[in-house]
């Protein structure tokens, strides 16, 4: 770490839990965060601003005039650019020490693997379909990777961490089945509030920060659900599923 890493990251250094070993690991951590949307702008803004050394960026999306009542890492000037790139832009702005890879696709099984195989410490799932969540889902199990995963909808969000490296981790199929409505769930037809997603990319960024550094305790086992309307949170704990056809293999 040089003189000016260390003056940048400086107030995190200053944490006693964090210290130069802990930002060390930021340094040198890969993390791929699929969806530069509304919880992908935040993540993708602070994981670059603490010091992540490798961000892989993938959607397969545009920037649109109405993205950026929300989508923060996007401008008015970028409407029509790939978002990867409009967000490659803003991150290197923000640190240009931070290795950026765009992919302007919608990942493949084979696109996962490639990507897994080649050192990928963490994903962060900031994506809107249930498809590629579970998809991505598979694919962290198999590798044995952490998958931070986020939702939010009109007042709502939630945030949960699956790490299969634990034994008694539960994977995203555990807690949500397959055969979810894409169509209906989706912010065109219900739209969400700004700053809930900005809450939830920011707590997904957050655990993504502590499971590189060994910060702290995570949310592995457990789901966080925000209710923006009261401002209340609710913990929920839970459990692997012993008949889960993606880890039940596991037990």
């Amino acid at each position: 770490m040089n003189d000016e890493q260390l003056l940048r990251y400086s107030r995190q250094i200053m944490l006693p839990s964090l210290d130069v070993e802990g930002q060390q690991r930021l340094l040198q951590a890969t993390v791929l965060i699929v969806g530069m949307g509304g919880l992908g702008s935040p993540v993708a803004m602070y994981l670059a601003a603490a010091g992540i050394g490798h961000l892989i960026l993938a959607d397969d999306d545009e920037v649109e005039l109405s993205n950026l009542q929300r989508q923060v890492i996007h401008q008015t000037a970028s409407i029509g650019q790939s978002k990867v790139e409009s967000a490659r832009d803003t991150l290197l702005a923000l640190n240009p020490d931070t290795k950026i890879t765009t992919m302007a696709k919608r990942l493949d099984v084979s696109d996962l693997n490639s990507l897994l195989t080649r050192g990928v410490d963490l994903v962060v799932d900031a994506c809107d379909n249930f498809n590629t969540r579970f998809m991505l889902n598979r694919a962290c199990v198999s590798y044995s990777v952490p998958l931070v995963s986020g939702a939010a909808i009109r007042l709502e969000g939630q945030v949960a961490v699956f790490d299969t490296r634990r034994e008694h981790s539960p994977c995203y199929q555990c807690l949500f089945k397959a055969g979810g409505d894409d169509e209906q769930m989706s912010c065109a037809h219900n739209g969400v509030l700004a700053p809930v997603v900005g809450v939830i990319g920011s707590m997904q960024a957050l655990e993504a920060i502590k499971l590189i550094s060994g910060l702290g305790e995570d949310l592995c086992g457990r789901l966080l659900l925000f209710d923006a309307h009261s401002s209340h949170w609710r913990e929920l704990r839970l459990p692997r599923d012993p008949q889960c056809e993606v880890c039940a293999v596991r037990a």
